[in-house]
């Protein structure tokens, strides 16, 4: 897979994969597979494409595209996280990359702005610096009305138009973590990691049957360590309500080469668990999901 460049900021700034016809009360959400790639972006980054890429969650989209025959909706966003960020807030931004003062509702202190990864990303994914210089503010505005808004607006659609037809709603985030890199796999950390924002974001049953489906195909599943979930999680995730999100990140050396971003055959196996897990967890009985 290849990145594409765009002349101009990428429209629309997402893809929505939607069945005939909505039979289960789930949605699927990637938002870090987009590899469209502005031109003008591309100018501005001191790093080439390959480089930008490392931050990409490639394959992502093409892991849970099967969920439309099941009856489910996937919305993936096509520009690529190094361009913006929509698990995060609309504004979270490191004031030392912008040429001009940030406006007060800027968040500029978050862990993710100290650790280079806010709305727009001062680093990519191995700590390498993005751009050659600073940006003006009206960028980041650009890219949020451009980019992040028109993502929101449709997934917040999605969560609740699902909610009003079933009762509930599950949001399953899908995402990818880079390997360690060095050392045996039997010392390697987890194959995927469940967030549940420590329980607070979905009900115990999401959890525990993603958990448990998973385990027994053999992989190592750990909950909320390193990734307890994002602002998508922590944002949409209202159990009490009937709304119930739960993010999934999945080792890349699963089913990657992630020097050369190329795919391994193992791709095909790890999408088809994917399928059966979402299946199992769409087939939740009701009761505990329902709002309360």
């Amino acid at each position: 897979m290849d990145a594409s460049v765009d002349a101009a900021t990428p429209e629309p700034a997402f893809e929505l994969l939607a069945p005939d016809e909505q039979t289960k009360p789930l949605v699927l959400a990637s938002p870090h597979s987009g590899n469209r790639y502005p031109a003008e972006f591309l100018a501005a980054a001191r790093l080439d494409p390959r480089a930008l890429r490392k931050s990409e969650d490639c394959f992502v989209d093409e892991i849970f595209a099967g969920a439309p025959a099941l009856g489910i909706p996937l919305i993936r966003a096509l520009f690529p996280r190094a361009f913006l960020d929509v698990n995060r807030e609309a504004y979270e931004l490191d004031p030392e990359m912008f040429a001009d003062p940030l406006p007060p509702y800027v968040n500029t202190r978050s862990p993710r702005v100290a650790a280079g990864l806010g709305t727009i990303a001062r680093v990519v994914a191995n700590g390498e610096d993005i751009y050659r210089g600073k940006l003006r503010f009206s960028e980041a505005v650009r890219r949020v009305e451009q980019c992040y808004t028109p993502y929101h607006t449709a997934l917040r659609r999605l969560i609740e138009d699902t909610r009003a037809r079933f009762g509930h709603a599950v949001l399953i985030d899908c995402h990818s973590m880079p390997s360690p890199g060095l050392g045996d796999r039997d010392n390697r950390r987890s194959d995927i990691v469940l967030g549940d924002c420590f329980g607070n974001s979905c009900a115990p049953s999401v959890t525990e049957t993603a958990e448990r489906f998973l385990r027994g195909l053999g992989y190592t599943v750990s909950r909320n360590a390193p990734y307890a979930g994002g602002y998508t999680t922590r944002h949409y995730g209202r159990p009490r309500q009937g709304i119930h999100v739960l993010q999934i990140e999945i080792s890349r050396d699963l089913y990657m080469d992630e020097a050369t971003l190329s795919r391994l055959p193992f791709l095909t196996v790890l999408t088809r668990h994917m399928h059966e897990m979402v299946d199992n967890i769409a087939h939740l009985p009701p009761n505990p999901l329902a709002p309360r």
